[in-house]
């Protein structure tokens, strides 16, 4: 069996900079990076995307009012679940300012994409995710990696009680399972949100998520019967969730985990933890550059069409330097991650009880 991997605390590189990226490797290489012209904005390749994106809602809009009381309405959920998830994935570029350099801009198009069509708190998210591109895999600072109800390492496994512990067990058979409430989580999640005084915007905020599902339930509710809108919802927010999440599980699951008091440079602490996922343009479509995943930590702001060169440059930096750098297909990146999953649990499974 696969042991999970854990970086342990008397880890260290021969550049012990923390944070510090000057004159560390990580220095270097953002000079290739830079020279290459791989940060410069792509309006062009972001006004076709969210066209398409925006054209693909319209449609689905379009087909849910011309179907009408129809059980084939759940053709139209399932399609419009995809839709969603490039919407999240639009929301996530604009939060990264791969779309726009200026802040302003990138965040009212996130509260337009998230809030009023997505219906989940950008503030509430761009949070999170500033935490988790900080420390990848850490334990007790990547809230991606909290043991909330699936365990991510054998610590966490140990110390697991209540729902984690009965869940844990059985995390890696559950995974996909779980990942169709993910979509009503991200809602959930946004609202609890509100209260906390880190959000900028909570007022805003939470008349956007109100107008999207009194749009949202609206809709349903007027054209559809109550069963066939509960199916049409059960439908919709449950592929939605599970291409959402097969979308980030592959990029750090099953990777190594870093434990407080591990020293790692920029560059190996997002190398290291990160994996990327090969299959072409399909696969960069549907995950929206996210298969690129070390390069998307390393240059978080870079657009996505610019990640396959960097992709090179950086591959070929990290075999100059001698530091792993993972890359795998997209089937063997989720049993990566499953296997994971399966192996941290592992504690739970022989505790009995």
């Amino acid at each position: 069996m696969t042991q999970p991997v854990v970086l342990p605390r008397n880890s260290s590189t021969r550049e012990e900079t923390g944070d510090r990226r000057d004159g560390s490797d990580f220095s270097e290489l953002s000079r290739r990076i830079t020279a290459a012209g791989l940060l410069r904005r792509r309006p062009l390749y972001y006004t076709v995307r969210f066209g398409a994106v925006a054209l693909a809602l319209a449609g689905g809009i379009g087909a849910f009012l011309m179907v009408g009381n129809s059980w084939s309405q759940l053709i139209v959920a399932a399609l419009l679940a995809v839709v969603f998830g490039q919407l999240g994935l639009a929301a996530h570029d604009l939060a990264h300012r791969q779309v726009f350099s200026r802040r302003r801009a990138s965040e009212a198009g996130g509260l337009l994409v998230a809030d009023l069509l997505l219906g989940m708190s950008y503030g509430w998210w761009m949070n999170k995710h500033t935490r988790h591109h900080a420390n990848p895999n850490h334990e007790g600072k990547d809230p991606d990696v909290s043991p909330d109800i699936l365990v991510w390492s054998r610590r966490q496994a140990r110390a697991a009680k209540g729902l984690p512990r009965f869940v844990g067990k059985h995390q890696a058979a559950l995974f996909f399972p779980l990942l169709t409430l993910e979509g009503l989580n991200l809602s959930f999640s946004s609202f609890k949100a509100l209260r906390n005084p880190s959000m900028k915007r909570p007022v805003l905020e939470g008349a956007l998520l109100v107008v999207h599902f009194v749009l949202y339930f609206g809709a349903l509710f007027t054209v559809l019967s109550p069963a066939k809108a509960l199916a049409f919802i059960a439908v919709h927010q449950g592929l939605f969730g599970i291409y959402l999440g097969s979308v980030f599980a592959p990029n750090h699951k099953g990777m190594p985990m870093i434990e407080e008091g591990t020293r790692l440079d920029f560059l190996r602490r997002q190398v290291l933890t990160s994996r990327n996922v090969r299959g072409g343009a399909l696969v960069d479509a549907l995950m929206g550059g996210l298969n690129y995943q070390i390069e998307h930590h390393l240059f978080p702001s870079m657009p996505t069409p610019a990640l396959g060169r960097a992709q090179i440059i950086t591959e070929r930096y990290c075999a100059e330097l001698g530091i792993p750098y993972h890359q795998t297909g997209l089937l063997a990146s989720h049993r990566e991650a499953l296997r994971h999953l399966r192996s941290v649990g592992e504690p739970l499974r022989g505790a009995g009880g």
